[in-house]
């Protein structure tokens, strides 16, 4: 029920985690991308000063929290890959909404978008691991690695945009990035 691979036991597959590495890093930088501006952004959107914000950040990382205790539930039940797949397409909808949606809704789409990039968090380490049994360590090195990393360094070209342009410019391209992962 954990969600098949078409792969041979002991057989590593690179072609199915280079796509898996793709949407880590994907994931990565919608995450660190919203974290980083969230909370700017929503007082923009909606006001309320600092208090806005910190709400913003505090619905975010709650939504991150239940969406990782409910990927494995959601997982055992449904598999994994379609699990992921349609937590990537809830993400796609809940950025855009975060992005476009005017007033205090963006608090539901902060939530979903959270929960959306959480529930297949864990779930890229244990597919990683199956997409390369006889190289485990590097498979969740990476899946776990990248998912720190990638998205600080893209965090850095995201804030140039929105200097040169605006946050919901700088933010906008995280719309898309859950699609194309």
């Amino acid at each position: 029920a954990g969600g098949s691979t078409a792969v041979a036991a002991g057989s590593d597959d690179w072609a199915s985690f280079l796509r898996l590495t793709g949407a880590v890093v994907c994931r990565s930088v919608v995450f660190v991308g919203l974290s980083t501006f969230v909370a700017l952004y929503v007082r923009e959107r909606v006001g309320g000063g600092s208090a806005a914000g910190t709400v913003a950040l505090f619905v975010l990382y709650l939504g991150g929290a239940v969406g990782t205790v409910a990927g494995g539930r959601l997982a055992d039940r449904y598999g994994r890959l379609r699990v992921v797949r349609r937590s990537y397409v809830l993400t796609v909808l809940a950025v855009a909404g975060v992005v476009l949606v005017p007033g205090p809704a963006v608090y539901l789409f902060v939530a979903l978008t959270s929960a959306g990039l959480y529930v297949p968090f864990s779930l890229h380490i244990t597919l990683g691991q199956d997409y390369l049994p006889r190289r485990v360590g590097t498979a969740s090195g990476v899946t776990l690695g990248l998912a720190v990393s990638v998205g600080g360094l893209a965090a850095p070209a995201l804030g140039a945009l929105a200097d040169a342009s605006s946050l919901r410019t700088a933010l906008l391209p995280l719309v898309a990035l859950p699609a194309v992962g």
